[in-house]
């Protein structure tokens, strides 16, 4: 009993642990394991660790185990958790049918409640699944005289199990009729619940599949199956509440079909928009609406994922999208509404599959807070928890629903399939709305547009600025250059292209060096190793002190992607972050190249004097890109 004392308090750690994205990992790992040392532990005290069969149940389990975490993809995890709802209750059933002792009156009732329950969770979850990978109809399906058919096969079950602790019913066609009625009440539960409700019903699920393996265990008088199955049911229904606060609804009203009507009145919605893979749409027009929107005065962008994000597996063209406007300077947050997507937690996970960093996610209530200080909004693949009829609309499924007031915002991209209302079938004023872009079509396309539009917005906005400075500067006359390389030069990974100017300019005849500040880029060192990386000779790097004693016997100081550690405003400017910071003094040299990728102020804030001295040339955008400029000028 002590060990598996402990075995419980760890895998209560673990559970802990994964309620932090940093050790969610290893806590996850952790019970996984403290799981299997109880299970080998269980089958020493039973003494059939040493049978042919339970040694091949254990390999079959790591096998299918294994093959399961390589092979399914993350858009096909709520069909997997599902699943693995439905094998729990199977297996909690056939622990109670082999283990129920008619002569027991505890037994029975504890394995008729494992039975029905673990039956019912094993079919509902398969349903479930089914939906979610779309083999069947994903809408809610009630069929003629659904609700009496539900309440007969529960009260059947009832009088059933009464009669065997009665000693008046055979107990094999008793646990034959249990099964039959479990499986029926199996499918029509879960059939009749679609669309937005899905993430609950499978919270739902992973609950009774715990209560399920909680039941079987008193029936085999296992404690451990009894503390860990009442773990995993509580959690799930502490999950579930959760996710029916967040919608408004109460479970109950879920589960009995409450307010349905709505739905199936909406039948050819829910069929139109099932069809959405097999679709093809013509949205050109819609995509050309705002083709000269102003990427570079962006400040605050938030983007709302959904289920269509999960359906185009774009999530690493979001974080491309991303870092397309941090680039630009804006600063990017993720508004995460709890019910997006098809199961808890969904767009948290295929955002931290591509490295997208936690703090970034925003909870509804956070991210409503914020939309008012948004400059732009882009919502990828979200409609229902989005939409503001939830507020007015009422009778209808989601009317109530918190949902995510992107309207508050200055602007809103929506980057959905098409125009049609959502699983709930309610109309979205947001789509008629004069503050909203609509681009309709598959997600990564749509993005795709999106980033081609920065892009661009890139080019069209640099073009002036590199003439803004004359070129008139003779490269065969330079004697000293030095060379600054900051976080733009890492973030474009232009460390290549900067030894192939260094070589251009030596081959002019120029004895080039570079001016290394401690700070620049993100970590201790960081240059220095970009720079080695390339093979560019270390005695060639310059420290602080060492570099502000040469700026003034410079022809030309050549700025990548640095900011702040060049700024002499440091020197004036109290009250600011970098007042008192030592910066490099290269507006002591004779002229100076800014390579930098806009005109905005670096991570402090504070604006950069030099941008207007009389002796900078600027060179915005890429610093790839700004590089091949001045290659073409020395080579030219």
């Amino acid at each position: 009993m002590f060990i598996l004392g402990i075995l419980i308090l760890v895998i209560l750690f673990g559970i802990n642990l994964m309620s932090k994205v940093k050790s969610a990992k290893f806590g996850n790992r952790l019970s996984a394991f403290a799981m299997f040392i109880a299970i080998i532990y269980t089958m020493i005290e039973a003494e059939l660790l040493s049978q042919p069969i339970v040694l091949l149940g254990i390999s079959v389990g790591l096998f299918v185990g294994y093959y399961v975490a390589i092979k399914v993809k993350m858009i096909e995890m709520p069909q997997t958790v599902a699943l693995l709802n439905a094998f729990g209750g199977l297996a909690s059933a056939i622990v109670a049918i082999i283990s129920i002792n008619m002569e027991d009156k505890f037994v029975i009732i504890t394995g008729v409640l494992a039975i029905f329950i673990g039956v019912v969770t094993f079919v509902g979850s398969v349903v479930a699944a089914l939906k979610l990978a779309k083999k069947i109809n994903g809408r809610p399906i009630v069929i003629k005289g659904h609700s009496i058919l539900l309440d007969m096969s529960l009260i059947i079950s009832i009088i059933t199990a009464i009669l065997m602790i009665a000693g008046a019913a055979n107990k094999i066609i008793s646990i034959y009729l249990i099964l039959i009625l479990s499986t029926v009440f199996g499918i029509l539960f879960s059939l009749r619940v679609g669309g937005a409700d899905m993430p609950i019903v499978i919270s739902l699920l992973n609950s009774t599949s715990g209560v399920a393996g909680s039941i079987s265990g008193m029936v085999i008088f296992n404690p451990l199956l009894i503390s860990i199955g009442s773990i995993v049911g509580a959690s799930g229904l502490i999950l579930t509440q959760i996710m029916c606060k967040s919608m408004n609804r109460r479970l109950i009203d879920i589960l009995i079909g409450y307010k349905k009507k709505n739905l199936i009145k909406n039948k050819s919605l829910y069929d139109s928009i099932e069809e959405k893979d097999s679709e093809s749409i013509n949205k050109v027009s819609e995509q050309k609406l705002y083709n000269h929107f102003d990427y570079g005065n962006l400040n605050k962008v938030t983007i709302v994922p959904g289920y269509g994000m999960a359906l185009s597996q774009a999530q690493s063209k979001v974080k491309e999208l991303m870092e397309a406007l941090e680039q630009k300077g804006a600063e990017v947050d993720f508004a995460i509404h709890p019910v997006a997507g098809r199961m808890p937690g969904h767009m948290n996970v295929l955002l931290a599959e591509v490295d997208i960093d936690y703090t970034k996610f925003k909870e509804l209530e956070e991210a409503n807070q914020e939309f008012k200080n948004d400059d732009l909004v882009i919502v990828i693949g979200a409609n229902d928890v989005v939409n503001p009829a939830a507020n007015t609309a009422e009778g209808t499924p989601i009317y109530g629903m918190p949902v995510l007031n992107i309207d508050e915002s200055k602007k809103m991209f929506i980057l959905n399939f098409d125009k049609k209302p959502g699983y709930a079938g309610v109309e979205n004023p947001l789509y008629e709305d004069s503050n909203t872009r609509l681009i309709l079509g598959d997600a990564k396309e749509s993005i795709g547009t999106l980033l081609e539009e920065i892009r661009r917005d890139n080019t069209s906005q640099t073009v002036n600025e590199k003439k803004i400075s004359d070129k008139n500067i003779s490269y065969n006359n330079l004697k000293k250059v030095t060379i600054v390389p900051g976080y733009g030069m890492a973030l474009s990974q232009a460390q290549s292209k900067v030894k192939e100017l260094m070589e251009a300019l030596e081959q002019k005849g120029a004895e080039v060096d570079f001016a290394i500040h401690p700070v620049a880029g993100r970590m201790p060192g960081h240059m220095n190793v970009l720079l080695a990386e390339v093979d560019i000779d270390y005695t060639k790097f310059k420290e602080l002190e060492e570099a502000n004693k040469e700026f003034k016997n410079d022809d030309l100081v050549i700025v990548i992607g640095a900011n702040d550690v060049v700024n002499p405003a440091a020197n004036t400017a109290e009250g600011t972050p970098i007042y008192g910071m030592p910066v490099l003094n290269i507006d002591e040299s004779k002229k100076m190249f800014i390579l930098n990728f806009d005109k905005k102020p670096g991570y402090a804030g504070v604006e950069n004097p030099i941008y207007e001295d009389s002796n900078t040339r600027l060179i915005l955008g890429d610093a790839k890109e700004s590089i091949d400029i001045l290659l073409d000028e020395i080579r030219g």
